[in-house]
């Protein structure tokens, strides 16, 4: 079955259809990573976007539930180059294209995806439309102009969970309060594994309701959308950062958490999405690579000295990947160091939470 992906600025891409038939639209974004496909459709922080891999065989190893960060599919629709219905995984529970069909995710193969990722790097990310049942070019690009767009989006409500769920740990050493914008399961799996049990508290939460379980730390999770139009939590992470127990955030955390300082958020022309992200540890003056996903960020220039120290960079444009803060027993970093399937140069950053809570209770 034919299918076409439409611009906002008026760009059109015809291919074929995969997973299930329909129309789908969000922010055109692209993931640079040769694996790892399940885990990147299932991150929560991708929710409502569009995503284009790079890499151009997708689906070859099939699906398996363990790969999966959230009960289901987040991303709104899928683009690929070379789409493969057959599998080589004697691991696998199944095809790719017949989990998208059974999520209800819409997909395009057969698209020049390097045609189209230099056209974003050259424009800029923008709106998108992927339809299997309109033919008329026209008619989908004002589709993806009309829809709405990432900057100003309020998601996190749509990402987070229902209600608070406690996970404990087999040898529970400490009691860690995430709040879950949007939580990846390698997040919560790599803090069980250091002994963290874990109250997992829904993002629209108060501080007295998480106080009242009388964590040992608090994680500020991933998740997708504009964190400055996330302002019911306002006042919930400034008083998790003025606490004085150890706070780490991560991605849509250290955003809100540079917020709660007076330290603003931009919009990325292009944000960083993949495994093979550069980092530059400052204060270890070492190199890690990381995985990243991320259209928002924080500027060098605006991070005053008073408030927090940058502790890590991007090698690539400079941009600010981590903050120490000053008045806070606080740190975060824009990147994702449970990074599954990998890298995992950056996993000793639970272990510095681990540390911080040790060194509180004593």
């Amino acid at each position: 079955m034919k299918a076409r992906i439409a611009l906002s600025d008026g760009t059109v891409h015809e291919g074929q259809l995969i997973g299930h038939p329909g129309t789908c639209g969000g922010e055109l974004c692209f993931n640079t990573s040769m694996t790892g496909y399940q885990e990147i459709f299932t991150d929560p922080s991708y929710f409502g976007q569009l995503m284009m891999m790079t890499y151009p065989h997708i689906g070859n190893y099939g699906v398996h539930s363990d790969y999966d960060e959230a009960a289901r599919p987040m991303v709104a629709g899928v683009i690929v180059r070379a789409f493969s219905a057959d599998y080589s995984n004697d691991q696998a529970e199944g095809d790719l294209g017949g989990y998208l069909s059974r999520h209800g995710i819409t997909g395009i193969t057969g698209v020049d995806t390097r045609s189209l990722v230099r056209h974003i790097r050259n424009k800029g990310v923008m709106n998108a439309v992927i339809s299997s049942e309109i033919s008329d070019p026209e008619e989908l690009v004002e589709r993806a102009r009309r829809w709405a767009p990432m900057e100003g989006l309020e998601l996190a409500t749509q990402a987070t969970r229902a209600e608070a769920q406690t996970i404990p740990a087999e040898k529970s050493m400490f009691k860690v309060a995430v709040i879950d914008y949007g939580v990846k399961l390698s997040i919560l799996k790599n803090l069980s594994a250091r002994g963290c049990t874990l109250r997992v508290f829904p993002a629209k939460t108060g501080f007295d309701e998480i106080a009242a379980w009388k964590p040992d730390g608090f994680f500020l999770s991933n998740g997708p959308g504009d964190p400055r139009a996330i302002t019911y939590t306002t006042e919930t992470v400034a008083r998790i950062m003025a606490d004085g127990r150890p706070v780490f955030g991560i991605c849509l955390g250290h955003q809100l958490m540079a917020l709660s300082q007076g330290i603003p958020v931009v919009k990325m022309f292009v944000g960083h999405r993949g495994a093979n992200q550069p980092v530059k540890n400052l204060i270890h003056d070492s190199v890690e690579i990381t995985t990243q996903n991320h259209g928002f960020g924080v500027t060098e220039d605006a991070v005053p000295a008073d408030k927090a120290e940058i502790s890590h960079i991007n090698l690539n444009d400079g941009t600010v990947e981590g903050l120490r803060f000053r008045k806070a027993n606080a740190f975060s970093v824009q990147y994702h160091p449970e990074a599954c399937p990998g890298p995992h140069d950056s996993r000793y950053l639970f272990d510095e939470f681990i540390g911080r809570m040790q060194a509180h209770k004593a």
